[in-house]
């Protein structure tokens, strides 16, 4: 079960928008991540890559936990919004539930729950 000080620092550490940072700091060596029902990817290793390709494709993100964020024993359920700003000048905002399931400090399980048809591409108003 994370301390509610962990869990304060992940959920800081990716409003600073340290995505593969936080995962190699907060993720166990064999955790997992699932989109939605998909097929889940796993190892930190292949998580950070993920994370590293997909945030390259944009040239900013700015992450937003909305509060509160639910704790209870090792699971926790994180609410975020993360707004992209897409290097071929589109933008996208992307609202997802992380439920998490927490080996002593660190994550070792995550899905995803979220609408697909938020990554349709848009270009910024104006």
């Amino acid at each position: 079960m994370p301390s509610l000080e962990t869990l304060e620092r992940f959920i800081a550490r990716v409003e600073q928008n340290a995505h593969v940072e936080a995962i190699q700091e907060f993720y166990t060596e064999d955790a997992s991540m699932q989109e939605n029902m998909a097929r889940p990817r796993k190892g930190r290793d292949t998580l950070v890559a993920h994370e590293a390709a997909a945030l390259a494709r944009s040239s900013s993100v700015r992450s937003t936990c909305v509060r509160p964020a639910f704790l209870n024993g090792d699971h926790v359920v994180v609410r975020w919004i993360f707004e992209f700003a897409w290097k071929d000048g589109g933008v996208g905002r992307i609202e997802e539930l992380a439920h998490q399931r927490w080996e002593g400090e660190r994550i070792a399980q995550e899905q995803f729950f979220y609408d697909p048809k938020q990554f349709a591409p848009s270009k910024p108003a104006g």
